[in-house]
């Protein structure tokens, strides 16, 4: 059996609007990231530093297919898969999944944490795009070393 963790959220965007927010680290240090060193392109090698610790994380073997699906590792024993799909009235739909991992404790303890860290990061980006609000600002400062 294979674990992996999934989240999906509607947003009232575009698909345009929500694949840019995602690629593009003009808007992501705005809902997710507090640092980037390039858009989330194909074949492309990118680090992230999140707000809350001072480790930079390798995005590596990102794909994109424009205002459709963005896939990444930075986890060696996973992928991040981000697939959009556009509603009649416009808005989009975004299903977030990473995995597959071997069942067993450490990787199930993985599973529950890593669901509620990309409805976390759902949240945030809908919150981001529809209201202008930046929901993670401070709210991860406990974990900060």
């Amino acid at each position: 059996m294979k674990l992996t963790s999934r989240a999906s959220i509607q947003i009232q965007k575009s698909i345009e609007t929500v694949y840019e927010a995602i690629v593009d680290p003009k808007h992501m240090t705005q809902y997710f990231i507090s640092e980037s060193n390039g858009r989330l392109d194909s074949n492309e090698h990118i680090k992230w530093k999140f707000p809350e610790f001072d480790d930079r994380f390798p995005i590596d073997k990102i794909i994109v297919e424009k205002n459709m699906k963005v896939s990444f590792v930075w986890d060696p024993d996973s992928i991040v898969t981000i697939e959009l799909d556009e509603q009649e009235d416009k808005s989009t739909v975004v299903r977030v999944s990473e995995g597959a991992k071997e069942l067993n404790q450490e990787n199930l303890d993985w599973l529950i944490g890593n669901s509620g860290g990309w409805a976390n990061f759902l949240a945030c980006m809908k919150a981001y795009l529809e209201h202008n609000i930046q929901l993670r600002k401070g709210a991860y400062d406990f974990m900060k070393k």
